[in-house]
C-alpha cells in the first residue's frame, strides 16, 4: 500500500508540476471549503508538492519508515489488517492534519498550503510509538537518534516553529498528523503507551 501511495502522490505530483490550473484545484484552502464547498480540497493537497525537494522528502520518509511499519503489521496483524490499518493511517492521518489549518484559517482567503507532510507525519509517529527505540537518523547529521527522543523533540521545534510563524512551512499540519498517528497506534495496540512512558522512568 506505500508503494501505491507513493507512485499516485508522484505522478500527479508531477502532472501538477507542469499544470499551475491543477495545482491551484487541489491546494488546501480552508476559505474555499468552508464558502465554496470545496469538500475535496481536504484530501487533494495530499497529492501534489511545491516542488521536486519537497515530494523527495516526502516521499523518502514515507517509502522508508512506512514500508517498515507495513512489514511489522502484516507480521503482527496479517496482511488485510495490516492494509486496512495502514490505509487508515496514512489518509485519515492527512485529513487529520487539516484541522487545526482549518480552524486557523477558515476565514482567511489567502492561506493556501499543499503536500502529504500531515500525512507522512502520522506513518512516523505510529512508527516512533510502536518502536520507539529504533533509530532516526536526520538529513546531513549522520547520527542515529533514538524514536523516543526524535519524537519530543520534533513536536517541540515545530511547535516553536508555529508559534514563531513566517516559516512557509504548515507546522500546525505536522503536529495534527503526528497526534493522529499516536492516537491510532494507542487505539489498535493501547500497551504500547506504557511500553513508551516506561522508556522515561
Amino acid at each position: 500500500m506505500i508503494l501505491a501511495f507513493l507512485l499516485l502522490t508522484g505522478l500527479i505530483s508531477w502532472q501538477a508540476f507542469q499544470n499551475q490550473n491543477l495545482l491551484s484545484k487541489m491546494l488546501l484552502e480552508p476559505y474555499a471549503v468552508k464558502h465554496r464547498g470545496e469538500v475535496y480540497r481536504l484530501f487533494s493537497h495530499m497529492l501534489i508538492h511545491a516542488d521536486f525537494a519537497h515530494l523527495a522528502f516526502n516521499m523518502m520518509t514515507l517509502y522508508f519508515i512506512g514500508s517498515y511499519l507495513e512489514d511489522i503489521w502484516q507480521i503482527q496483524f496479517g496482511d488485510q489488517k495490516a492494509l486496512i490499518y495502514i490505509t487508515l493511517l496514512y489518509v485519515i492521518g492527512g485529513l487529520s492534519a487539516t484541522l487545526w489549518p482549518m480552524l486557523r484559517h477558515q476565514d482567511d482567503p489567502g492561506y493556501r498550503s499543499l503536500g502529504a507532510s500531515g500525512a507522512v507525519s502520522a506513518i512516523l509517529f505510529a512508527f516512533i510509538l510502536w518502536d520507539p527505540t529504533q533509530s532516526l537518523y536526520l538529513m546531513f547529521i549522520p547520527i542515529p537518534i533514538p524514536a523516543y527522543v526524535f519524537g519530543p523533540l520534533y513536536l517541540a521545534f515545530e511547535y516553536y516553529s508555529m508559534r514563531k510563524g513566517k516559516t512557509g512551512i504548515a507546522h500546525d499540519a505536522h503536529i495534527g498528523g503526528a497526534i493522529f498517528g499516536i492516537l491510532f497506534v494507542l487505539l489498535i495496540a493501547p500497551e504500547k503507551g506504557m511500553q513508551f512512558v516506561h522508556l522515561f522512568l
